[in-house]
């Protein structure tokens, strides 16, 4: 007996080959599939709920990492930040110039290398930066730096103003954040800056782009603790009133 082997209808192929596609670009209309299936659900609520509810697990994470660029004053800074509710750890360029910050309660330190604290080339000011090269430095609280760079440390001072969207807030579809996928909102289709919320476990917000070209930022690591200590005596000086940074 021979069997004549079925022929497959090639627009049947053609419409298989088109889900398969639509899966992996996260496109529905395929067999009915729901693109909400086995996500937190976040991406059924409208934009304002999605902002709403974003902000408020990211206020509630103990903990957060932020890396990215942030244009402000006319100026960039390069951030690389570990966050939590009473200091942080991390490094921050601008101009060129790269320094740490460690934030422990009240204490504010700042860590860089001699290029940083010279500001002129004689050779009292060569001596004093080099003294203070790759020491913690402490910042008083009185001097204007300390308000300046503790802002970098600071998580809900930063989460506040970083997380808002200008303008009509809208969905703008299903996306992917390093394996992770997202549903992004925006304000003024894009112009009021755009946020990547997380569909899998809770809905932190994983990228930003701020309004304006004022930069780009990733937000990871919710909720991983990290060590938060004050530097060791031995690798701390005191400047003393004001630091020598303007």
């Amino acid at each position: 007996m021979t069997v004549t082997p079925r022929r497959r209808n090639p627009r049947a192929a053609l419409a298989g080959a088109a889900c398969v596609l639509a899966v992996g670009t996260g496109l529905t209309g395929c067999g009915g599939e729901d693109p909400d299936a086995g996500t937190n659900g976040v991406g059924k609520l409208s934009a304002a709920q999605i902002q709403r509810k974003t902000r408020t697990v990211a206020e509630a994470a103990q903990t957060v990492r932020l890396h990215g660029t942030v244009v402000t004053s006319g100026s960039t800074y390069a951030l690389d930040m570990r966050l939590k509710s009473d200091g942080g750890t991390g490094s921050v360029t601008a101009e060129g110039a790269t320094f740490g910050l460690l934030r422990v309660g009240e204490q504010l330190f700042l860590k860089a290398d001699a290029d940083f604290w010279s500001h002129d080339t004689g050779d009292a000011d060569a001596a004093a930066a080099e003294k203070l090269a790759g020491k913690y430095v402490k910042v008083p609280q009185g001097d204007p730096s300390y308000k300046k760079f503790s802002g970098f440390t600071d998580k809900d001072v930063l989460l506040d103003g970083l997380l808002a969207l200008h303008g009509t807030v809208e969905t703008e579809g299903r996306h992917e954040q390093n394996g992770t996928r997202t549903v992004r909102i925006s304000g003024d289709g894009g112009d009021g800056g755009s946020l990547d919320v997380s569909l899998e476990g809770k809905p932190y917000p994983l990228r930003l782009v701020r309004a304006g070209s004022a930069g780009t930022l990733t937000f990871s690591d919710w909720n991983k603790d990290f060590a938060l200590t004050e530097p060791d005596k031995d690798d701390t000086l005191d400047y003393g009133k004001q630091l020598p940074t303007s």
